[in-house]
């Protein structure tokens, strides 16, 4: 059954620390189980270690890593006369934004340091230099919307 109405959006309440909206959907997004103290304190670790190791502003550090993971294009599949194509589209800043902090935090949890807080220290220092997973995630969804861009006239 399809949806009435639009779907409302929540506001969400900025983070202690750095009163941050966008640190909050991070730690939301970051968090197991309901765990939010201990989503909150993997994180700010993480931030910790970044300051140690580049001696700069941490919250900085993960704008900028935030910002080089965001991806502008991706591709959807639109169905024309029985076929599906890929077709590359802009995405729009909210999925751009829930996009970054899942590929983060994916990527996090797939490296092989032993704490949480060290893997997301060292996955969001690697998307400052633009490597790590996330990034290349991010390449690969404009690669393949690249390939796809003679589909861009099924847009609509």
């Amino acid at each position: 059954m399809g949806r009435r109405h639009r779907a409302s959006v929540r506001e969400i309440q900025p983070d202690p620390r750095y009163n941050s909206t966008l640190v909050a959907k991070f730690i939301n997004n970051l968090m197991w189980a309901g765990k939010k103290t201990v989503a909150q304190k993997i994180f700010y670790e993480a931030l910790e270690i970044i300051e140690r190791k580049t001696k700069e502003d941490a919250y900085t550090v993960f704008e900028r890593a935030f910002n080089n993971v965001r991806p502008v294009l991706e591709v959807r599949p639109r169905r024309v006369g029985g076929s599906t194509y890929q077709v590359p589209m802009e995405v729009r800043f909210k999925r751009r934004q829930s996009l970054a902090i899942k590929w983060i935090i994916r990527a996090a949890r797939s490296r092989g340091e032993y704490r949480m807080s060290e893997r997301l220290a060292n996955e969001l220092l690697d998307a400052v230099r633009d490597q790590g997973a996330a990034c290349k995630k991010k390449e690969e969804t404009h690669k393949m919307a690249e390939a796809n861009r003679a589909f861009a006239h099924f847009r609509w």
